[in-house]
């Protein structure tokens, strides 16, 4: 591709985008395709000979958005929601462009400092302590996985080489995320030596439960080694009581990791920085910009007080990636398990530099208003109820009935086109989860989406 041809398509793809995000509202949300529509659309085999970019684009336009959920629809409420900006699209843009491994300092260095830089932008914006080691993985799954390793490393660096870890014993409540048991699995403690501890009434993990479970296995030979908090669970967005449970894990020396993927957003926030409370002193935390800072997937933000530890844990230097040493010069293939590294940070600082502090706060803060004035429409309908507190911007609602007809409602919903939801199970009941996190979210959606559920209702 001369570079005339890659101006002339380049701007074809930018004028692309810009429509598709003027009129993403004419989008259904939800794919509409069937399992193997979109596979045997395609030819079965990859051409001989390269083919035009013209008709590239065009069955990009024919055969693939038609079968794309649209997660950058404002009626995208399922899982927890990413939202790729302009600005982030356009960091991602460049970070195609360039096309660096930041595995080494020497392979990139603006790629290593801006790292560094912008993650401690974020650390001041979140309220959290000078001296954090910040970096950047894919995803909160992977975070929490290397936290996990870390605390292994911490716990029986004896072991390191030999792997016999079958005493080590891992906690966290029975509202955390599944990403905890696969960690677990991955570093080779197994599903069976996580604990989960029972939550209260509102679906927090209980200190006193946490603090028996620790005693029970110390007093069976065991060795508990970490703590997953979560600061915003992904089943109903609950708060883990962070700074009693630190006071555990520094009591008895565990590990303890924040999972703060989805809630960690809402730190630089000044009325909700006390989200955070008691994470200053966790070893370990995540955050996923990608959730809710208007980051393009993937960026997910992993700090921790005990750098050395994770370095001691992932650090294998062959004679091929030796450099010279220097305290500036940060090889961050150190601290995990790639090798290659992405230039993640250079999108996470656009959306920063662009939007600012202020102006995401004022995004977060909005959402969380229309959060709670969509659970006050529920509450006021007697036929539908309101499952758990609302403390950030995810509702949790039902129709007062069958686990079948709350799954009818959902499926009712979703097939409209103009809302996608996911289910959820709170209490033993199914429940629909409406979690707003796009950036072009608003009031008149969330209006929408419950007229959607009111008249699904009434065919109920």
């Amino acid at each position: 591709m001369t570079p005339e041809e890659f101006r002339r398509f380049g701007h074809e793809v930018v004028d692309w985008i810009a429509d598709f995000r003027a009129s993403i509202r004419d989008y259904p949300v939800l794919a509409r395709t069937r399992p193997g529509e979109v596979a045997d659309a395609l030819p079965p085999s990859g051409p001989e000979h390269g083919e035009p970019m013209d008709l590239i684009l065009a069955d990009f336009r024919r055969l693939i958005v038609p079968g794309m959920t649209h997660w950058n629809h404002p009626g995208f409420m399922a899982y927890f929601a990413t939202s790729g900006s302009g600005p982030g699209i356009l960091g991602e843009l460049l970070t195609a462009a360039l096309n660096v491994n930041g595995m080494v300092w020497k392979s990139s260095p603006s790629a290593t400092e801006l790292e560094q830089v912008t993650l401690d932008w974020l650390r001041q914006w979140m309220g959290l302590p000078a001296g954090l080691f910040g970096t950047i993985y894919d995803t909160a799954s992977t975070a929490t996985m290397h936290a996990i390793m870390a605390a292994r490393e911490m716990a029986a660096p004896e072991e390191r080489g030999r792997g016999n870890w079958e005493k080590l014993t891992l906690y966290c409540s029975e509202q955390a995320h599944s990403s905890v048991e696969k960690g677990a699995v991955a570093a080779g403690i197994g599903q069976e030596r996580v604990r989960k501890i029972a939550v209260d009434e509102k679906f927090r993990m209980r200190a006193d439960a946490l603090e028996e479970a620790i005693r029970a296995d110390k007093a069976a030979g065991l060795k508990p080694f970490c703590v997953v908090a979560t600061v915003g669970t992904t089943g109903v967005a609950a708060i883990d009581p962070v700074p009693e449970i630190a006071g555990i894990t520094e009591r008895h020396g565990i590990w303890l990791h924040v999972d703060a993927a989805y809630g960690g957003s809402a730190a630089i926030v000044e009325e909700m920085r006390h989200v955070m409370a008691g994470s200053e002193r966790a070893d370990s935390m995540v955050v996923n910009p990608h959730k809710w800072l208007l980051t393009p997937v993937d960026c997910s933000v992993f700090y921790t007080r005990r750098p050395e530890i994770v370095r001691r844990a992932f650090s294998l230097v062959p004679e091929y990636l030796r450099t010279e040493e220097d305290p500036r010069a940060v090889n961050m293939m150190d601290y995990g398990v790639p090798l290659g590294r992405r230039f993640r940070a250079l999108k996470l600082w656009f959306v920063m530099r662009s939007y600012g502090r202020v102006g995401l706060a004022c995004i977060i803060r909005r959402h969380m208003e229309i959060a709670r004035e969509f659970a006050g429409w529920v509450e006021q309908d007697e036929r539908f109820e309101v499952m758990a507190p609302v403390l950030f911007s995810l509702v949790c609602m039902r129709y007062r009935g069958a686990d079948e007809q709350n799954t009818k409602l959902l499926e009712e919903i979703n097939q409209s086109g103009k809302a996608f939801l996911s289910p959820g199970q709170v209490q033993g009941k199914k429940v629909l989860r409406v979690a707003i996190g796009n950036y072009g979210t608003e009031k008149e959606d969330l209006v929408r989406l419950w007229q959607l559920a009111r008249e699904a209702a009434g065919r109920l």
